[in-house]
């Protein structure tokens, strides 16, 4: 069995060098990027004698430089990872690649022949292995590799040369050359939980703009270990750069949890998304704020939003006021054919009385719900409206208030603040045409949305947010009837007691002295939301575009820093919104001011 005995003996020598090949040591060039100046490299090998130099620096070889039959042999690994080339076993084949610039070279271990750019040559002529390691004859490696050697006999000492061509990137046929992608990081480490900054640094030859295409790339990781992030970049042409690799290490150390993160570092506006098992058993549940509240009931609040979609014209709601006054509506037209809208107002004195409008919050007609009614509502908190006068005299009809013909399916919302010096009766109207002839129509039935005259313009809630009592997240519940209670009124029209669900057409003001660094989330609860906000003068549409629902996590509305005298919260419910909604007050440390 002799034929059977060599191959397993060929077999096991192959195995044992693929493996040698893959754990020889590499050099420190190597192991970085290949540069793109030239460069030097030089080793110095002593023959029989495991020590040897690279670039000055003392390393031990495996296997040392020898001489067998008046040739110098050499570690091919070794050199390979000196010189920056490529070395590698390929399993597949058993052989050997080498790649230098301008050859490449197939060593066949199993039937002992070498090829370089596809022509056979004698493996035994330029390769020997010894103690499992590939060893080449330095005269044959040295022609393809670039490197020029000396060897001093007395020293029995060789000295080798290289030289690192720069590489290029220019491509003739498109007069055009390939990008480079490089960035850095910026720092050497993270801690879970802490935002990773990249800086990009990637450029192009030719100064044209670039596509980055990464991979891995994160803004955070949560759990400890090493993260290769690699980016590629793409010229206008088509031209892509070669990959470049940092490693992110993100150490054992806790800088901010998964719930933690999103509400230190999101941005006014931002989504937090949450599932909502955590939303439910969390945010849900979270302590109510205590508060102060003070009932604002110095105005007359006429609310006309049943029917809610009209399907023919006539009133809609008719009732009186005599001092301060709110005017309030919501309805869209369900007739099929485009009406006229209109507000008319009826001196029930024997003298002229003055209707000042104070404030106003109004929308052209549109089919978007909540639009109409967002909009509406900042209007309406802008608070900018120039004092406008009309003066009734005795026992007249005047149009107080006259819209754009709604077409079908459209909507409008309104909100009024008047005062008048003597009773004027107000009538919401939808007809063909408008004229003071209106107050002859049909009084529509009520059917089921809110309708009633009120007396309430607004709660003043007094908090404290401070730093020292701020200690835990808590909630402020709005419009859920039972910690914010509705208001109840009557409905002359029908007869009965009113009742105004979601506190529509007040306003909310919310109030803490010296409050501390805090976040100010907003869950919508009870549905789809849209809505404005003014926080210390300042308007937030919440959400910027579309709704806002408890699917999709929670919005951040403000966030303080900690030094402002006082935090204020203005807040009118829109229409087309469903209640109650949470905010949520959320207190951060000193983590907030690295963002």
């Amino acid at each position: 069995m002799p034929y059977l005995k060599g191959a397993v003996k060929r077999k096991a020598a192959v195995l044992l060098l693929s493996a040698m090949l893959l754990t020889a040591p590499l050099s420190h060039a190597a192991a970085n990027e290949p540069a793109i100046a030239a460069g030097t490299n030089y080793v110095v090998f002593y023959i029989d004698n495991n020590e040897a130099f690279l670039n000055g620096q003392q390393v031990t070889l495996d296997s040392p430089a020898t001489v067998r039959k008046g040739r110098t042999y050499v570690p091919v690994k070794f050199l390979g990872d000196a010189f920056g080339m490529k070395v590698e076993w390929q399993e597949k084949t058993r052989t050997i690649l080498m790649e230098t610039p301008t050859h490449e070279i197939l060593l066949d271990t199993v039937n002992k022949e070498a090829w370089v750019n596809g022509f056979a040559q004698p493996f035994d002529d330029v390769a020997m292995l010894m103690n499992g390691r590939l060893m080449i004859k330095l005269t044959w490696l040295s022609d393809y590799m670039g490197a020029s050697y000396t060897y001093n006999a007395e020293l029995r000492r060789v000295d080798v040369l290289h030289v690192r061509k720069p590489l290029g990137n220019f491509d003739p046929d498109q007069n055009n050359s390939k990008p480079v992608a490089k960035f850095s990081l910026g720092k050497s480490s993270y801690r879970t939980g802490e935002p990773v900054k990249y800086i990009n640094l990637s450029y192009d030859p030719d100064s044209e703009g670039l596509k980055l295409d990464w991979t891995g790339r994160e803004e955070v990781f949560f759990e400890p270990g090493t993260y290769p992030v690699t980016l590629v970049t793409t010229d206008k042409n088509g031209n892509t750069s070669a990959p470049f690799t940092r490693y992110v290490i993100v150490e054992d150390e806790t800088y901010l949890s998964k719930t933690e993160y999103p509400i230190y570092t999101k941005p006014i506006g931002g989504y937090i998304a949450t599932d909502w098992n955590t939303l439910y058993k969390t945010y849900f549940n979270l302590p109510e704020l205590e508060k102060q509240v003070t009932e604002d009931k110095s105005r007359t609040l006429l609310m006309s939003d049943s029917p809610e979609t009209f399907a023919e014209t006539g009133i809609l709601y008719q009732d009186v006021i005599n001092g301060k006054g709110r005017l309030y509506a919501d309805h869209l037209n369900g007739t099929g054919q485009r009406v006229g809208f209109a507000i008319l107002a009826t001196n029930n004195t024997d003298k002229p009385v003055a209707i000042k409008t104070t404030n106003k919050g109004e929308v052209f007609p549109s089919i978007y719900a909540h639009l109409i009614g967002s909009e509406a509502m900042v209007d309406f908190l802008l608070d900018d409206t120039e004092d406008e006068m009309m003066v009734v005299p005795p026992g007249e009809t005047f149009i107080y208030k006259q819209y754009p013909d709604f077409h079908p399916g459209q909507g409008v919302n309104l909100m009024y603040d008047v005062e008048t010096d003597g009773e004027v009766t107000f009538t919401f109207a939808a007809a063909d045409t408008v004229s003071k002839d209106m107050l002859n129509m049909t009084k529509l039935p009520f059917q089921g949305h809110i309708r009633g005259t009120f007396q309430i313009a607004g709660f003043d809630w007094k908090v404290d947010l401070s730093k020292q009592s701020l200690k835990k997240p808590v909630k402020l519940a709005i419009g859920d009837g039972k910690i914010d209670q509705f208001q109840t009124g009557y409905d002359p029209q029908r007869g009965e007691a009113a009742t105004l669900p979601g506190n529509y057409g007040t306003v909310y003001r919310i109030h803490s002295e010296k409050p501390g660094r805090m976040a100010i989330m907003l869950l919508a609860k009870g549905g789809p939301f849209k809505g404005p906000f003014k926080i210390n003068g300042e308007m937030v549409k919440v959400p910027a575009s579309g709704v806002l629902t408890a699917f999709d996590g929670m919005i951040m509305v403000h966030k303080t820093t900690g030094h402002e005298e006082s935090l204020d919260i203005e807040f009118s419910p829109p229409a087309g919104s469903a209640f109650p909604i949470n905010l949520i007050f959320y207190p951060l440390d000193d983590r907030a001011l690295d963002r």
